[in-house]
């Protein structure tokens, strides 16, 4: 056998070679003769119905008001700082915990408004807000 000589047998074949085409889809045939009869097999359950509407449960407001003496109104009643306290710790224990709203006069010293939140922050109320008037 010499180097430099061609064989017939090392020629370019011109044609298509069908047979990994023909392996492939007896493959996919296969699996899918496989699988169909499983997707068929189903369980009827009832399931329960629900509704997307959201309940609106809104917690409960309170309006903790200083007044310009720096006494304190909880729901345009007036308390004492221990009852106020105590209340606090009532209405932080609730669930869902109400929203305190502060409204602080405009003459009273900060600190009463800073009491008031230092009450709510020991009696663990989350959700305090400010309320102000809009300027003229």
């Amino acid at each position: 056998m010499a180097f430099g000589t061609q064989d017939e047998s090392d020629e370019v074949m011109n044609e298509i070679n069908m047979t990994p085409l023909v392996d492939v889809m007896l493959v996919l045939l296969i699996i899918f003769i496989i699988t169909v009869p499983v997707m068929k097999h189903a369980v009827n359950i009832d399931l329960p119905r629900a509704t997307n509407q959201p309940e609106d449960t809104k917690p409960q407001t309170i309006r903790l008001s200083v007044a310009s003496d720096g006494s304190y109104y909880w729901n345009e009643n007036k308390i004492d700082d221990e009852s106020m306290l105590a209340r606090m710790k009532e209405e932080g224990a609730k669930d869902p915990q109400p929203e305190l709203h502060i409204r602080g006069d405009r003459d009273v010293r900060y600190e009463r408004v800073a009491q008031a939140m230092a009450a709510a922050q020991q009696a663990g109320v989350r959700k305090i807000g400010f309320v102000t008037d809009p300027k003229p």
